[in-house]
């Protein structure tokens, strides 16, 4: 699954519900398989015309959607706007405020507000991901381009240098430092 690289690019794949389908049942599920919240059942059909899942077990609600479970759960804002807001909160650096998520969705800021209390509120429970220095160690990371853009550099330099490198460098307050590769950026 090839995932998007932008804003724009977000937006425009998430707008598809079926790309939103195979990317929560990837995330969700990682063997590709999905399982039914309340009895863990494989034995599920997809419902196309109501976007739900039912399932075959012996219990009160065998219909789930994909929200079911998740930070999305009771909340009538469909998954074409959650997923974005998502990959906003998560790539940008300095955070996002609900005015720029409001304006970015085309959500009311209300909304955009909510949308980020949920947001915040699942990646501070931390949902299955493990701290970089483990428990109770704290771990610095910065980033910076080496190499400066070609355009600033002599033109015999120009020609022999091509590429800016990214390292990303972390330094636990206790511990070990080290750096590595983030990645190459041709020319400019």
């Amino acid at each position: 699954m090839e995932t998007p690289q932008t804003l724009q690019e977000a937006i425009q794949y998430f707008t598809d519900f079926e790309n939103c389908r195979k990317f929560m049942v990837a995330v969700r599920w990682l063997d590709g398989k999905v399982r039914c919240p309340a009895c863990n059942s494989e034995k599920v059909t997809y419902l196309q015309n109501a976007r739900l899942y039912k399932c075959y077990g012996d219990h009160p609600k065998p219909k789930f959607s994909l929200k079911v479970g998740t930070v999305f759960e009771d909340s009538p804002i469909a998954l074409e706007k959650w997923l974005p807001a998502v990959w906003l909160v998560v790539n940008c650096k300095n955070g996002v405020s609900s005015w720029e998520l409001h304006r970015a969705l085309g959500v009311t800021q209300k909304t955009a507000w909510f949308m980020l209390h949920r947001i915040r509120l699942a990646m501070q429970s931390g949902a299955g991901f493990a701290k970089i220095g483990g428990s109770g160690s704290e771990v610095e990371v910065d980033e910076t381009f080496i190499g400066g853009k070609a355009r600033n550099m002599h033109k015999e330099k120009r020609i022999k240098t091509k590429v800016r490198e990214g390292k990303l460098g972390q330094d636990r307050r206790n511990g070990n430092a080290g750096t590595r590769r983030t990645h190459q950026d041709e020319g400019n």
